[in-house]
């Protein structure tokens, strides 16, 4: 009996790791992560592939670990791999509330708030609004299905309990964020640029005519502009987000697969 006691033991240390990788993804991953979803659908989302994966992984099960400890920590690298994977989509999509509340600050309807539920918190009108076109256009282009393809080709690259974080994963890191903020910078540049030349057309006119109310013929004008730009931009963010996701999380998955046992030492 003791060989039937390790071949469970092995199924389910390979069910538990398998389980802390996708939970990982699961709990940072776009749509996702929303706190709008309740907890339990994300948990039994997250057993379901969990049991989907976990028998395909029975052949590369790792060394027994030694004590709690060690489980503890082959537990943890996985459940960090998963996270990276998911966080990492989330903040290249996050580029859009960035962008959002910029232009929100510039046309002065910074006060026009929503809450959103996947932050916990209010945001402009204009950075949920935008949000929302981000992950329609995500799943629109496939990006959920192309994550878990991802999620799944990481067990070939990295097997299960042989991650480790490596300097191409936190340049990886990096070139999310740097891409974000592009993202970001590049939707709301259409509005940033209509309304600061409104307002430098606004100042000339009210040094010509002083006894024109700018203030009152700004707000509507800057308004107007706001609306006409947001048109604009958000052509150029559904371009974006099309050509962006794909490329990140090819970008992601090189880089987790640097940390695999086969990867050499980063350069």
């Amino acid at each position: 009996m003791s060989w039937l006691i390790e071949f469970l033991s092995a199924e389910w240390l390979v069910f538990a790791l398998v389980l802390a990788r996708v939970s990982g993804l699961v709990i940072t991953a776009p749509l996702f992560a929303s706190l709008a979803v309740p907890a339990r659908l994300r948990g039994l989302l997250a057993l379901a592939l969990a049991m989907l994966v976990a028998p395909m992984q029975l052949g590369a099960a790792p060394a027994p670990p030694g004590s709690l400890v060690d489980l503890a920590i082959l537990a943890g690298g996985e459940l960090l791999l998963g996270l990276v994977l998911g966080l990492s989509v989330s903040i290249l999509l996050g580029g859009a509330q960035l962008a959002g509340q910029m232009i929100a600050q510039l046309s002065g309807l910074s006060l026009a708030e929503v809450f959103d539920p996947q932050f916990d918190t209010s945001l402009p009108v204009f950075s949920r609004f935008l949000h929302l076109t981000t992950v329609a256009v995500y799943l629109a282009i496939g990006g959920h299905r192309q994550l878990m393809a991802g999620l799944l080709s990481t067990f070939a690259a990295v097997p299960l309990g042989t991650g480790r974080p490596t300097g191409t994963s936190t340049d990886a890191l990096v070139a999310v964020l740097s891409e974000s903020f592009s993202l970001s910078i590049r939707t709301a540049a259409p509005a940033i640029i209509a309304l600061l030349l409104a307002t430098l057309v606004l100042g000339l006119v009210g040094r010509t005519l002083p006894q024109l109310n700018i203030l009152a013929v700004g707000f509507g004008l800057n308004t107007l502009i706001t609306f006409a730009a947001l048109i604009v931009s958000l052509g150029a963010l559904v371009w974006l987000v099309a050509d962006e996701v794909p490329q990140g999380i090819t970008l992601l998955l090189e880089a987790i697969a640097c940390a695999g046992p086969g990867a050499g030492p980063p350069s």
